[in-house]
């Protein structure tokens, strides 16, 4: 069984994007480099340093399924159907998404609440890695004991205000293990196991 995995870029002052939803300067590293990486979709590539390369090539393989809430799924218009991150999107709505023009022949499900976007991620997953957006339904899923890992893409800027890594709630009281490391250019990769 893989892991759950909250993965995200993240400000300094722990915002993963502004009051608009945009990222502003926290994907800046996507293109800052000149090796050539994708995550599962070929036509999204990313320029990046040859050590954020190197994490990207050995972290992205084994992630599987997404989770992320409505709000992001608006933002991105679904991703025109397809998944940025590995071959299945499951997103957590209590609107369905009836008009949407992809809505039964893109791999997205459509769940009613985080728990049960884990359980369908993890049965789509099999033995490999659910990844969850950061935010609320990051958030709500470390609350609920849900996740085994966080990785941080730490960004180098203070954005004052905006959309907190662990949601408008809040992180729950939780210890992590030491973490694996990774330098780029304007930006670190940060892997916390949680303590079990």
């Amino acid at each position: 069984m893989g892991a759950v995995v909250v993965f995200a870029a993240v400000s300094l002052d722990g915002y993963v994007g502004r009051d608009d939803d945009m990222p502003g300067p926290l994907f800046d590293w996507y293109g800052n480099g000149d090796v050539e990486v994708t995550f599962s979709d070929p036509a999204r590539p990313f320029s990046v340093t040859p050590q954020t390369a190197e994490f990207l090539r050995a972290t992205t393989p084994q992630m599987a399924v997404m989770v992320c809430g409505r709000r992001l799924f608006d933002i991105t218009d679904g991703w025109a159907g397809v998944p940025p991150n590995g071959e299945h999107v499951v997103v957590v709505t209590h609107r369905p998404a009836d008009d949407w023009p992809h809505l039964g022949t893109a791999p997205f499900s459509f769940v009613p609440d985080v728990p049960t976007g884990i359980e369908r991620a993890k049965a789509l997953a099999g033995d490999r890695d659910v990844t969850v957006t950061a935010g609320d339904v990051g958030g709500q899923a470390l609350r609920a004991g849900l996740v085994d890992r966080v990785v941080l893409c730490l960004v180098p800027v203070v954005l004052g205000s905006g959309r907190p890594f662990f949601g408008a709630d809040g992180p729950p009281e939780i210890q992590f293990e030491d973490p694996q490391v990774v330098q780029g250019s304007r930006v670190t990769h940060l892997v916390y196991d949680v303590r079990r």
